[in-house]
């Protein structure tokens, strides 16, 4: 294992080092210590490495990953896993708000509670909170899924199109255009692989799924006043 002091080695030479991995890979598995809530650590890692960050993170920590499964020993500040195309990552704490937004693939992962707009203009990422989260949850989201063990707050999938929303808890209220949809043998199939991702024996059973009316972005002159 390679193990980084950032504090020492700074922020810009820890990414260099990550990156440089897709064109030559020299070490596998890296710990990066001493993160201190640093912004933007393992951004744009391009290769199939495990990294273990020991802390809590800045902004934006794992934006654009690919293949990479990095870890948080802490809680992480808003954006991580922004526009993340594949891998994971997994925050063993909290996770500020627009936790996962834009993300095309992967798998991202939050131990404790995400903010607000947790998924915005998701893409394809699948994103599972053991906690709660905040308000406009899945704004826009576009295709993917967003798993909430606990509560959502307001506006959940506001204005969303075709991702699937599963609560387990209480949802404070539906944005514009979501309802509640029925959960199908392929939803609990789908539910119990990503339960089972994120280390949680939750039952798919246990919750309910959100998805779009199709109203909003069907333009219709009836409901023209919502647009």
């Amino acid at each position: 294992m390679q193990i980084i002091d950032l504090e020492k080695v700074g922020l810009r030479r820890v990414n260099e080092m990550l990156q440089a991995q897709s064109s030559k890979l020299t070490h596998q598995a890296w710990s990066i210590m001493n993160p201190k809530g640093s912004h933007a650590i393992a951004v744009g890692v391009d290769a199939p490495l495990k990294i273990n960050i020991d802390g809590s993170t800045g902004y934006y920590c794992g934006g654009m990953n690919q293949k990479a499964r990095i870890t948080i020993h802490g809680s992480a500040g808003p954006g991580v896993a922004e526009n993340m195309m594949s891998g994971s990552v997994f925050v063993e704490g909290d996770a500020s708000q627009y936790a996962g937004a834009t993300g095309n693939g992967g798998l991202l992962v939050v131990k404790g509670n995400a903010s607000s707009r947790c998924g915005i203009s998701m893409k394809g990422i699948d994103i599972v909170v053991h906690g709660n989260i905040g308000h406009m949850s899945a704004f826009m989201a576009q295709s993917g899924n967003l798993v909430v063990l606990g509560n959502a707050g307001d506006a959940l999938g506001d204005s969303l199109y075709e991702a699937n929303l599963f609560v387990r808890g209480s949802v404070k209220s539906l944005g514009s255009d979501c309802i509640e949809k029925a959960v199908r043998s392929e939803h609990i199939e789908l539910l119990q692989r990503l339960l089972t991702q994120s280390n949680t024996d939750a039952a798919p059973t246990e919750f309910k799924r959100y998805g779009s009316a199709r109203k909003l972005y069907n333009f219709n002159i009836d409901n023209a006043f919502k647009y």
